[in-house]
């Protein structure tokens, strides 16, 4: 089966320690001492040229002297020591490593050369390591505490990944006094090789891992991040700390939307997209690990509150409004059943106070009802301690009713003595419980959010929507004609035509040169008219005087061009004058003026931007912000995130605008974004929507040269639905099949086709004798990175239902070269072709991705899938631990 290629470093089943010594201050003897009191069952070598002996045990002068090869060193050495000592690490064999040291980049000039020596050193031996400056790792199930800190850490099922070591300790501290217990710990210091992506990859394979609890800084490789993060996702909770900004650096905002996005903005948009939950503070992500440990599922955001206080009850309830928490709506049949078994005066409403003198009974009841009710997706049982309260039997009344329940139940047991009991009881029972009001809700409004955004990470937009086919050629040759004159900015007149280009509804735009020009040029467009000035240096033209609207007659026009040169070359006497603006004054009395954008952002690429539009924009601060590419549900939920969202329906004596002209817009400027990489940033502000449709009134575009990609849609953080690749084939017999990518909703068919295979080709296939796909491993097979990974289907058509005939897929390996394939085909199509054609396209695939290379595994026993390698000019060779494998290879 296969295995992560980190595993070693996780797994090392022999350590090195380098500088290891007797000294009470000296980190590597720290670390040799917590290895061996942690019950560490692997070999440990001490690494010290200076002793013969630590703590009893041989210790070794160097790497080379070494009796083994361990398969993990750990370098706690003066900076300057460090890169020879990877230098001989390599040279032994070892090829993955720890360097806890500090004194590199975080120290300026000097320390980065350091720190360039390291890496050089590492990669010319092929070594992966984490650090420098970092705490190190644990992976308590093997004993291997491989940090510097003080302190026993449980085992468990969360792992937790942090650039802080002081976060570390602080999390390992509180977790054991919560009886919390982790898969892995895991300090990435400077992350000088070994980042978040490449960890998360390995976390998602790890079968000890349940649940990941991130503490990030900044990212270095943030496309790897955000395909790794959504990876990880699919099938296991992430809920993540972000602080600080990006280190790209920032640029000159020359558009709204360039003013209106941070990259904090474009980070929550990265983390919605997904799948995962950003908390703002430790103590939340403390209180987020408790929620994790009980792998509580969440299903909705309709909470449900039980309490025997009413002010704590209406604290919960101000909190959950605020933070974005429906209050669930109790059906009229919950209200019958607990008008039935609770006392006259209870609220009669959500949330439910069942009066100070409830007993162990009520809470069953009140609780039972709520879990009951479809309305309901989630309770938080609170309790005060009141004179007739008895907490301990309350709280058993509530996990006996919670373990009947897959809906999330989190518990508030207010106080200290009278309530410890009853805390212990939820503990030990796998129920979240706080002490305070404030933590369970935000904890729920976690789950909540989980729930949402794991509705995101599923949809897969393709590049271009259903709509008439956009003219992608001609937009390239108004960018490619501006580029080639040495301009970024395009004029208003080329701006709208590129919107045109891809269907988005523009006002007529003409431009003049004179006065007279102006006059006639209003004249045959029709009074009254917009007059704007066109300068490539002016982003704001009414901050100049460059607006005027509303003229009625060619007198007016003729003065106004006067007037508006004027006041530009009073203003703005070195702005660059290209004309005047000419269009026709649009009035629709029920028109909503919004902003639709995009801005590129140094790290993650395009970000689209929806909001309140018109001059004021940059003052409300109305926005929105996504990431590419865009389908109808996520349009209409970058709407719904806005205030101005409340304005698009009925309003006062306004009509609903139309709803589905705006959603248009928004995936015509999703296109944009997917098929001209060369766009900067780009305004479309106002434009108008109501009733009867949508009209762009103004845009404003800035481009960039495009630096040459092998893969289309490289220019963006979240690959499209690679719908160009769908293909038409016929098989012999006349069956005519279509070989296309993947999608998430194709879970149901993938399951069905793996029942359907052979117990024999079940097992060529996944090495294992498999009879279905647990929902994990259909996640992982479905819910794919095309980026960097590709399963091909090869479907036909059989009494109108879809058949699938067989899949190809690759996984592009670390170094970004090469690919892992695997194939199979439905027992009774094979011998027709379909392997081989899916081969070919395949790595037709894998070559426009920049590979070079195609490896693979197959069973010597596996005689069809040889005989079709070879014949497709794969290499076969032994494979070199498993004499009951061959490995296949070829360049592409």
């Amino acid at each position: 089966m296969f295995q992560h290629y980190l595993y070693p470093l996780f797994n090392a089943r022999s350590v090195a320690v380098f500088g290891a010594s007797e000294r009470e201050d000296s980190v590597a003897g720290i670390l040799f001492r917590n290895l061996r009191h942690a019950g560490y069952t692997g070999e440990v070598y001490p690494v010290n040229p200076k002793h013969d002996t630590v703590f009893g045990v041989r210790c070794y002068a160097s790497a080379g002297e070494l009796p083994a090869v361990p398969e993990l060193a750990l370098i706690a050495t003066p900076a300057p020591t460090v890169a020879p000592i990877m230098e001989a690490c390599g040279e032994r064999g070892i090829r993955h490593a720890i360097v806890l040291s500090a004194g590199f980049s975080e120290v300026g000039a000097q320390g980065a050369a350091l720190e360039d020596g390291v890496k050089a050193a590492a990669k010319k031996h092929g070594i992966r390591f984490i650090g420098p400056n970092c705490l190190g790792i644990q992976r308590p199930s093997i004993g291997l505490n491989a940090t510097f800190s003080q302190g026993a850490t449980l085992s468990g099922d969360l792992a937790l990944v942090s650039q802080s070591g002081a976060i570390c300790t602080a999390m390992l501290d509180w977790a054991e006094t919560n009886g919390i217990g982790f898969s892995s710990v895991i300090s990435t210091g400077a992350s000088a090789d070994l980042d978040f992506g490449e960890i998360l990859d390995y976390l998602a394979t790890d079968t000890q891992t349940r649940g990941i609890l991130l503490y990030i800084e900044g990212i270095r490789d943030a496309r790897r991040f955000m395909s790794a993060l959504r990876a990880t996702s699919r099938f296991k909770p992430v809920v993540m700390v972000k602080v600080g900004r990006y280190a790209a650096g920032s640029k000159a905002v020359q558009s709204h939307t360039g003013a209106l996005v941070g990259s904090d903005a474009v980070f929550d948009a990265l983390v919605r997209r997904a799948g995962v939950v950003r908390v703002n503070t430790i103590l939340q992500l403390f209180a987020s690990a408790r929620a994790l440990s009980t792998h509580i599922k969440p299903s909705g955001n309709r909470l449900a509150i039980v309490t025997n206080g009413g002010g704590p009850g209406v604290m919960a309830t101000d909190l959950a409004v605020e933070l974005g928490v429906r209050m669930a709506e109790l059906s009229p049949a919950t209200i019958e059943t607990l008008n039935a078994v609770l006392p006259p005066n209870w609220s009669q409403a959500n949330p439910l106070d069942i009066i100070g003198d409830a007993n162990a009974d009520r809470y069953h009841a009140a609780v039972d009802a709520c879990l009951a009710d479809d309305n309901v997706d989630g309770v938080l049982a609170m309790l005060t301690p009141q004179a007739m309260t008895r907490p301990t039997e309350a709280a058993q009344a509530v996990i006996e009713v919670a373990k009947n329940s897959s809906k999330p139940v989190l518990t508030c047991w207010m106080g200290e003595a009278q309530v410890f009991e009853g805390r212990r009881l939820f503990k030990q029972a796998g129920i979240p419980y706080f002490t305070t009001p404030e933590p369970a809700v935000e904890v729920f409004s976690y789950l909540s959010a989980f729930y949402e955004n794991q509705r995101l990470l599923m949809q897969t937009p393709e590049p271009l929507s259903q709509q008439a086919a956009p003219d992608v050629e001609g937009a390239r040759l108004i960018i490619e004609s501006a580029l080639a004159h040495g301009r970024h900015l395009l004029n208003e007149v080329e701006s709208k035509a590129l919107l045109a280009a891809f269907h988005i509804p523009i006002a007529q735009t003409l431009i003049a040169r004179n006065a007279m020009e102006a006059m006639l040029l209003a004249q045959q467009i029709g009074f009254p008219v917009v007059m704007k000035i066109n300068s490539p240096d002016i982003t704001h033209k009414s901050d100049v005087n460059g607006v005027r609207l509303g003229l009625s007659s060619g007198q007016a026009v003729r003065s106004a061009y006067s007037e508006m040169l004027a006041d530009i070359g009073r203003l703005r006497p070195d702005a660059t004058l290209d004309g005047i603006v000419i269009e026709p004054m649009v009035t629709r009395s029920h028109a909503r003026e919004v902003l639709l954008g995009m801005t590129s952002d140094p790290v993650l690429g395009p970000v689209i931007v929806f909001g309140a539009g018109g001059v004021d924009v940059e003052a409300f601060r109305d926005r929105a912000v996504t990431l590419p590419p865009l389908n109808r549900y996520l349009a209409r939920d970058l709407i719904q995130r806005t205030r101005v969202a409340t304005l698009l329906g009925a309003f006062r004596n306004r009509p609903p605008v139309d709803m589905d002209a705006l959603e248009n817009v928004l995936l015509r400027l999703s296109e944009m974004v997917c098929e001209l990489p060369w766009l900067a940033e780009l305004d479309i502000n106002p434009l108008l929507v109501d009733e009867h449709g949508a009209l762009a009134l103004d845009a404003r575009v800035i481009i960039a040269p495009r630096v040459p990609m092998a893969d289309r849609y490289g220019h963006m953080a979240i690959h499209p639905y690679p719908a160009h690749l769908v293909t038409h084939w016929q098989l012999p017999s006349g069956h005519n099949v279509v070989i296309r990518p993947i999608r998430p909703e194709d879970a149901e068919l993938t399951q069905g086709f793996v029942k359907s295979l052979s117990e024999e080709s079940r097992y060529f296939r996944f090495m294992d004798a498999v009879s279905e796909l647990s929902p994990v491993a259909l996640a992982h097979l479905t819910q794919i990175d095309y980026s960097r990974e590709m399963a091909l289907l090869a479907l036909t058509e059989i009494d109108g239902r879809e058949v699938e005939l067989g899949v190809a897929r690759y996984a592009i390996n670390s170094e970004g070269a090469s690919c892992e394939f695997a194939l199979v085909v439905n027992d009774q199509w094979q011998k027709q072709g379909i392997g081989h054609k899916l081969m070919d396209v395949l790595m037709d695939v894998a070559r426009s991705k920049g590979v070079k290379a195609m490896e693979g595994e197959v069973l010597k026993t596996n005689h069809p899938m040889l005989k079709l390698v070879e014949a497709l000019g794969f290499r076969i060779e032994p494979h070199p631990e498993d004499d009951a494998v061959r490995r296949v290879s070829r360049a592409l």
